[in-house]
């Protein structure tokens, strides 16, 4: 008999405890915490949130103990008899035993995977709960643990609930555990079923997966199963998709290789930034960070529909807005927020703006105006374009790669940083020196498209040192008019 080596429940709060104990005595039921609680103990780890299972009543029990705590009842799912209480910072699940189960026996063995699949009894006694906690463990979830892999629980696993087919890959990435093979035989004969499942549910467990270090590797084994094609049809053609001398590998596998080096990049922009304070503020967003990976992943997926020969080379011309209405495709699918696509898209959309601008700035150098236009069109995710060029340069290590090429976009992104902070942020950030109105009203100008590119042209002159104050700007204004009607 195994038993856990403490009382994990000392960790929570006394008042929960003696509540909890005083409703699982006043049921008299049995109740157990099963699933990833025990896991995580098991680890040595001090579950957060917990899940309790009960024969039946799981729904008045969560609602007597929310009450009693004066926490938050939350119902999950009324048919499945699932709810939740709220209460601090702790989140507490409460089902009753699945699809008809009998025992706790049962219940578990209709889980997911056999590290989730067990659980211990908690004995209300005179002072609480009472330890020990015996394990119970039906599937053998402990010798898994023990040995580090992922097995589904029953042969029925992922049929009774296929998004379980990419939890797996989740576990994976952030337990850091193997797939057994047996499951991963089982996720590639029955991958097809995750088409059954709701893409919210398929896009939660992407985003997690993806917020991972490992997400590179991850996808890498989710992709030999076939599942990664099922979720995210649109990378498929990138396989075995060759591309220029500057690659070494091809559309598919660079993308991955992308995704493992924003992670290099990412813990530590120093090593490629001489000026990584932006960077550091970008990316403490959580946000940020799985926005730049997604775009990690999905930058080059216009080019299999980009792919010309012209003159023997293999070219890709405007890959990159093929790519973000490819990416919008599947965004509107996995019903993304508007500002989840929009962010992602603008980094897919404008990923070969560094290098392009780079080219100019070793030819002639770069211009305000033409830092004024890069930051204009990727707004707040300047610094996140950087960090996926660097990626994007580092994952590319063909022959035919330019030599310096990621010191170079360094040293560039610290020039756009000095034109932003030393000419650009001061104009963006200060009163308008003409707005719309003042152009109608001094000039009789009637309203249409050139206002508006009357004023984008004042403030490039703005930023370029050209005009300084309203005087200024007023005389700026007639000459431009002037040389309209001059051309007229």
């Amino acid at each position: 008999m195994v038993t856990l080596n403490q009382d994990w429940l000392r960790h929570y709060p006394s008042r929960l405890r003696t509540l909890l104990a005083e409703v699982i005595r006043a049921s008299g039921a049995p109740c157990y915490v099963a699933g990833g609680a025990v896991r995580d103990w098991l680890l040595g780890i001090a579950a957060q949130d917990l899940d309790f299972a009960v024969p039946a009543g799981a729904i008045p029990l969560a609602r007597q103990l929310a009450k009693r705590l004066g926490g938050a009842f939350v119902l999950l799912d009324a048919e499945e008899e699932a709810a939740r209480v709220v209460w601090q910072q702790y989140c507490l699940d409460f089902t009753s035993f699945r699809e008809q189960s009998r025992t706790i026996e049962e219940d578990l063995g209709r889980r997911d995977f056999t590290v989730n699949a067990m659980a211990v009894v908690l004995a209300p006694d005179g002072k609480g709960l009472a330890p020990p906690y015996t394990l119970i463990d039906p599937t053998g979830g402990g010798a898994d643990l023990a040995a580090r892999l992922i097995r589904h629980a029953a042969p029925a696993a992922f049929r009774r609930d296929p998004l379980r087919l990419l939890r797996a890959y989740r576990f994976q990435a952030t337990l850091g555990f193997a797939l057994a093979p047996a499951t991963v035989h089982q996720i590639e004969h029955e991958r097809a079923l995750i088409r059954q499942t709701a893409t919210e549910r398929v896009a939660y467990e992407l985003d997690r997966l993806l917020a991972t270090p490992v997400a590179a590797t991850v996808l890498g084994d989710m992709a030999a199963s076939g599942l990664l094609f099922e979720v995210l049809p649109e990378l498929q053609p990138g396989v075995g998709m060759a591309q220029p001398a500057s690659h070494h590998l091809d559309v598919f596998a660079h993308g991955l290789r992308t995704v493992a080096c924003v992670a290099e990049v990412g813990a530590d922009p120093g090593r490629f930034f001489p000026q990584p304070t932006a960077l550091i503020d970008y990316l403490a967003d959580a946000h940020h960070r799985l926005h730049l990976v997604w775009a990690a992943l999905f930058h080059d997926v216009g080019k299999p529909a980009s792919f010309a020969l012209r003159e023997g080379r293999i070219t890709f011309y405007n890959h990159d807005r093929t790519g973000r209405e490819l990416f919008d495709q599947a965004a509107d699918r996995l019903r993304f927020s508007r500002e989840k696509r929009d962010c992602i898209g603008r980094l897919i959309a404008h990923h070969m703006w560094p290098f392009h601008l780079n080219n100019a700035r070793l030819k002639t150098g770069i211009t305000p105006r033409a830092c004024l236009k890069l930051i204009k069109a990727i707004g707040p995710e300047l610094s996140g374009l950087f960090l996926l060029a660097m990626a994007d340069s580092l994952a590319g290590e063909g022959p035919g790669k330019p030599a310096g090429m990621e010191a170079s976009l360094a040293e560039l992104y610290g020039e756009v940083m000095q034109v932003y902070e030393t000419r650009i942020r001061p104009v963006l950030g200060g009163p308008l020196l003409l707005n719309g109105h003042d152009l109608q009203a001094l000039f009789s100008l009637p309203p249409g498209p050139l206002l508006g590119a009357m004023l984008r042209e004042l403030e490039q002159a703005q930023v370029e040192g050209a005009v300084r104050d309203r005087h200024e700007a007023i005389a700026w204004v007639r000459r431009f008019l002037a040389a309209r009607a001059g051309e007229k």
